[in-house]
């Protein structure tokens, strides 16, 4: 349905209901309708479940559930005052609400809601249950036609609250952007580092004032508004200073006449926390465009309390950074994502921990047992040694703190939380929290980012505890310290003692990307920093591999002894093919354990724009856990252990290898021309060309790259490598050619091509093989069952995408497309992006092939030959198009059925054997075979 239609629905829908509500006749018809009717669901009896059964002291029933959007609902009927206690059979009284909470209590952790609707028929209470205590949303029925959109969570199994926060701190991002660009107009020299620290300090301390204008920090909502209205465009700059200084000077310490000179400026509190310390900071003056932006867009016009501090910090940071504004916009991490890499880490088991003793029946031991949570939950500590903007450690808090407030609510047992008197009932604190970063101005960001969650958590406790808690003056601090992680001792951070967990998203800077600056958010730094600190880490020069394994390295020897558990997002080229060896034998030495692991997965980080990273995340730690859990897409197993490969199997590591394995022929790599595109051709192409140059015909060859062998495209090649001076002088065409090769790898700046300028007809990398040979594609879709090999003659040229074997039979072949060396290739091999990339000295010269009987050879040459037979029944198809998943004829796939079996009989993986069954059994089989040919 579109807005329209719902719109008018709804009007019905409310028109039709207005003063019905029978609870007992009329609940079940009033729900199905507006399920169907204004919400779209076409089978809402088959979407809710009414009546269900509950059992406490006698039986009672649920209203309605809603499994699939975890929502309960509870109706009264018409009249019916849903914030007031009833009394129940049992005698007691309790809210619509109170009565849903204590049905929750009975129903399994993996059914209970995240949404509860108490309903009299003329309005709805929406309580959110990740909020505990906070004030419901009412929806009144009279205004369903303009709001009917507040209760699309009923049918909506994504998080529209989570949405919100989103669409409004990129909101908030895009304001900020706006005031950062309207300010740099006004610096007298906005290029100079003054300037550009002063307005990155400015836009942070104006981002807190209206938050905190909003959120009701400051006392009185629109404070900060109306005391700059005050001001023309001429005096607001005077007023910000004077604002500025205000707030960190402590009351005792302010001017005893102010409130009697300026009342709106002594009305301001003390803010402490550093963040509008005396330092030297340039402010420019306002304009009337400044002045109206301030106070109307990004004041008036704009609530900052709904702001997500875990994306905003992100949103913020990127916003005002130079780099990232140039290269789209904002950047942030989902709250999915880092939840990705939290939950399994610890929250996932603090949770189950309370759920285990909020079901304690005896309620001395349950308050006692919730009491020592509590103060297990503020004792301990965090670590993302590249913290960026903060978001893990905000995420993280926010997190621990909604835990802290179930714990409240479980305390407070219906009742007012007694005791605290002036003490504050919140134990989990900030200063439990510690980032290392490069970047100076996202240090501020992530302390300001935790200031905001620290508010935003505190309303929520004071509406469960029921007494009002002072956030200002600042009396926690974020510990977020400047520097290069991967030069500081992490001790001087924080003892290694103290601390609970390492976390985070460390920068992905491969050997090819390295940048020659600062970006960001710390994701790169000068090149010779990078070379020094893999020396420092690793004590040794591992060659091609990305930057981010120093943080693994560093984690692992710092946790050296401790019960630290850690867990970072990576690049997933560091768990695959030649980064393995190198990264994870110096790892592993460490006695390091992967405690879990994510396989890799599409990592969505930007707002402005979108960029897909392909990551994986790992964390591991020196306990080896009875169970390993394995996360890929949405399933997750538990396996005794898991590889650097991220598969269910023991630590052998692959190296790079320059010569085959075992005795079968090598595979090289195809041509290599570097000729700028001056030998390559298509069709018309060289058809013109021939027509003007007659004798360049027997030159010509069929080219063939890796898209061109899949697709069934070819393009020409003019190869004068075996062309005489004399019979090239008389071809005056191809002499250009020939001439402006030359000259194009004469001005290259790489030494070995300018010394291929020497012999200009011939190409950097030549592979001619003579007869008939296999050619593999260097990258194919990762979707494909088998990478789609095939056989070509020698009157064919290939690039250097495609992989060449001479001297290859049948048997080789059938090996080749078979699931066993599939099996392996998905576990070595690298990737490129979600494409297979089939590596020479990794995936071939490692693999350990069969040694088959005579009869077990022929039965593999047979149906190899099969699967060349079965391709050749349709000629007019492309390899992509037959080993398309959805595409593939029935033909081929029974010849590829029956190479599979007579592939895994040669290896002894026959029928009842698990390798015959299961994939990473017969990897580990082979991973045992590797490890017997290489002693």
């Amino acid at each position: 349905m579109n807005d329209v239609e719902q719109r008018v629905a709804a009007k019905a829908f409310a028109a039709y209901w207005k003063d019905k509500g029978y609870e007992k006749g009329e609940s079940q018809s009033f729900w199905l309708s507006l399920l169907r009717d204004v919400f779209g669901k076409e089978h809402p009896e088959q979407f809710i479940l009414f009546e269900e059964q509950v059992h406490l002291d006698h039986t009672s029933f649920i209203d309605g559930n809603i499994p699939e959007t975890k929502v309960l609902i509870e109706q009264k009927g018409l009249g019916k005052d849903l914030r007031k206690p009833i009394k129940q059979s049992d005698g007691t009284y309790l809210t619509p609400f109170q009565q849903a909470k204590r049905y929750i209590t009975e129903l399994p952790l993996s059914q209970h809601p995240r949404w509860v609707v108490t309903c009299n028929f003329e309005k709805f209470l929406v309580y959110d249950m990740e909020r505990p205590g906070g004030e419901p949303e009412e929806i009144l029925l009279e205004n369903l036609e303009k709001e009917y959109y507040r209760l699309q969570f009923l049918v909506d199994s994504g998080n529209e609250h989570l949405k919100r926060e989103m669409e409004v701190s990129i909101a908030a991002g895009e304001i900020v952007g706006l005031l950062y660009d309207a300010f740099a107009k006004q610096y007298a020299d906005p290029t100079s580092e003054r300037a550009m620290k002063s307005l990155n300090v400015l836009c942070v301390r104006l981002v807190f004032c209206l938050y905190a204008e909003d959120a009701g920090i400051f006392g009185g909502r629109g404070m900060f508004h109306d005391y700059l209205a005050e001001f023309d465009a001429r005096k607001m700059r005077r007023a910000i200073t004077d604002l500025f200084k205000i707030l960190d000077t402590k009351l005792e310490d302010r001017d005893p006449y102010l409130k009697d000179d300026f009342p709106e400026l002594a009305a301001f509190p003390y803010v402490n926390g550093g963040l509008f310390a005396n330092e030297d900071i340039e402010i420019p003056p306002f304009t009337d465009e400044i002045r109206d932006l301030l106070l109307t867009k990004a004041s008036s016009d704009f609530d900052w309390s709904e702001i997500s501090p875990t994306i905003f910090g992100a949103v913020f940071e990127s916003t005002l950074n130079p780099e990232t504004r140039r290269s789209g916009g904002m950047h942030y991490t989902s709250i999915e994502n880092i939840h990705k890499v939290i939950d399994p880490l610890f929250l996932d088991e603090l949770k189950a921990e309370f759920e285990e003793i909020r079901n304690i029946a005896v309620k001395r031991t349950r308050e006692r047992k919730l009491q020592d949570f509590q103060k297990k939950l503020s004792t301990l500590t965090f670590l993302d040694p590249a913290c960026g903007s903060g978001n893990f450690l905000t995420e993280t808090y926010l997190s621990l703190r909604r835990l802290e407030n179930e714990i409240l609510q479980e305390l407070q047992g219906g009742q007012m939380v007694l005791g605290y008197d002036n003490m504050n009932p919140i134990q989990v604190s900030i200063s439990q929290f510690y980032g290392i970063e490069i970047n100076d101005f996202a240090v501020t960001v992530a302390k300001t980012a935790l200031w905001i969650a620290e508010s935003q958590m505190m309303k929520e406790t004071e509406s469960i505890v029921l007494m009002h808690l002072d956030f200002l003056p600042l009396k926690t601090n974020a510990f977020i310290h400047e520097g290069n992680a991967l030069q500081v001792d992490w001790e001087s951070v924080i003892p290694k003692y103290q601390l609970s967990y390492i976390m985070g998203n460390p920068p992905f800077v491969a050997r090819a990307g390295r940048t020659k600056a600062k970006d960001s958010s710390s994701k790169g730094m000068l090149d010779d920093t990078q070379k020094t600190d893999r020396l420092n880490v690793f004590g040794e020069d591992l060659g091609n591999v990305d930057y981010v394994a120093c943080w693994f390295k560093k984690a692992a020897v710092f946790t050296k002894n401790t019960a630290i558990r850690c867990a970072f997002v990576a690049t997933d080229s560091i768990c695959q093919g030649q980064q393995i060896y190198p990264i994870w034998k110096n790892i592993l030495q460490d006695d390091i354990y992967i405690n879990f692991a994510y396989k890799f997965f599409k990592w969505n980080s930007e707002a402005g724009k979108t960029a897909t990273v392909y990551v994986i995340i790992v964390g591991f730690s020196h306990i080896e856990d009875r169970e390993a859990l394995l996360f890929s897409g949405d399933r997750v197993i538990k396996v005794p252990h898991i590889s650097p490969y991220l598969t269910a199997a023991e630590d052998i590591l692959v190296s790079s290898r320059n010569k085959p394995l075992c005795q079968v022929p090598v595979f090289k790599m195809g041509n290599q021309p570097i000729d700028n595109g001056n030998y390559l051709f298509t069709k018309s192409e060289m058809d013109n060309f021939v027509e003007k140059e007659p004798n360049s015909q027997k030159y010509f060859r069929q080219w063939l790259d890796g898209a061109g062998f899949l697709n069934n495209t070819f393009k020409y090649c003019l190869w004068l490598g075996g062309c005489s001076p004399a019979e090239l002088k008389a071809m005056p065409e191809c002499l250009k050619l020939v001439k402006a090769v030359k000259e194009y790898r004469e001005k290259s700046n790489r030494k070995s091509t300018k010394k291929l300028a020497d012999t200009p007809t011939r190409f950097q990398t030549e592979n001619m093989p003579s007869g008939n040979y296999i050619a593999a594609p260097e990258v194919s879709s990762g979707n494909r069952r088998y990478i789609p090999m095939g056989f070509l003659d020698e009157n064919t040229f290939c690039s250097n995408k495609l992989r060449l074997m001479s001297g290859a039979t049948l048997f080789h072949f059938g090996v080749l497309q078979s699931n066993v060396h599939m099996a392996w290739t998905r576990t070595v091999c690298g990737y490129y992006g979600p494409s297979y990339q089939y590596s020479i000295n990794i995936v071939y010269n490692n693999f350990p092939w069969p040694t088959p009987t005579d009869a077990q050879k022929a039965k593999i040459e047979q149906t190899a030959q099969a699967i060349l037979d079965a391709r050749a029944l349709y000629p007019d198809s492309s390899l992509a198009e037959l080993y398309d998943e959805v595409l593939m004829p029935p033909e081929l796939i029974r010849a590829h059925q029956a190479n599979d079996r007579a592939v895994m009989a040669a290896y002894g993986f026959t029928k009842g054997t698990p390798e015959f069954s299961s994939e990473s059994a017969c990897v580990a089989s082979l991973m045992r075979m590797y490890q017997e040919l290489t002693k």
